[in-house]
């Protein structure tokens, strides 16, 4: 019963991630070509924006605790419930670094906090795909379906550092017309900025959608 009550909210925060990134993508694509809008109220959006890219880290953890935690449920991995409820906890501790990552990040050690946050993904990218490849719990009982699709998250997850990276121009140009105010080449950026990231944020859709086939079809 638990894990089944588990799976209904694993499924739950899939939408939840999915709309999220769905206001973030509209909001982000009407800053960007907002180019006539005062720039204080388009850097208000922008804030906002941020604010609502937090869920999508919320949904990552949500996800990456959930999973484990039914599929040692199922006996996919080992420990059974003592495992479930370890993941559960470890996902609670993960969640609130998050959100202290999150209201520091204009503090001095906010920086060195976003790089344990940002590192720790790394890890886990690096975790996802060795058990996915039979490297760590190779002799698990764990159907090639599941392994699949711990290899789609980390690319689910490579695409979010794709777009990261794709947005560091944005944040530049971002601070140079906050202190000198947009112009059209500034402007030009930005709409380019927005097109790079959005291609990626595409190809994470995709990924995602991969992921929900498998899980329906359950290939042998």
């Amino acid at each position: 019963m638990i894990a089944a009550w588990l799976l209904v909210a694993h499924i739950a925060v899939l939408g939840y991630w999915l709309g999220s990134e769905f206001v973030i993508n509209s909001t982000y694509r009407y800053v960007s070509y907002s180019g006539a809008m005062p720039f204080a109220e388009r850097a208000r959006l922008m804030d906002h924006v941020m604010e609502v890219d937090q869920h999508v880290r919320y949904a990552l953890v949500l996800q990456a605790s959930l999973g484990p935690a039914i599929a040692a449920l199922y006996g996919y991995i080992p420990g059974g419930e003592a495992a479930a409820i370890g993941f559960g906890l470890f996902g609670a501790l993960w969640f609130a670094f998050v959100e202290l990552v999150h209201r520091l990040r204009h503090r001095p050690v906010g920086r060195t906090l976003g790089a344990i946050d940002r590192g720790s993904r790394y890890v886990l990218m690096a975790v996802l795909v060795a058990i996915a490849a039979g490297l760590v719990g190779g002799a698990w009982p764990m159907p090639p379906w599941l392994r699949w699709k711990l290899a789609l998250f980390a690319c689910v997850m490579l695409c979010g550092v794709g777009i990261r990276l794709a947005l560091i121009a944005h944040f530049r140009t971002w601070a140079v017309m906050a202190r000198e105010g947009p112009t059209e080449e500034t402007n030009a950026i930005i709409r380019r900025t927005y097109v790079r990231a959005t291609s990626i944020l595409l190809l994470l859709w995709a990924f995602i959608a991969a992921i929900t086939v498998l899980s329906i079809w359950k290939p042998a």
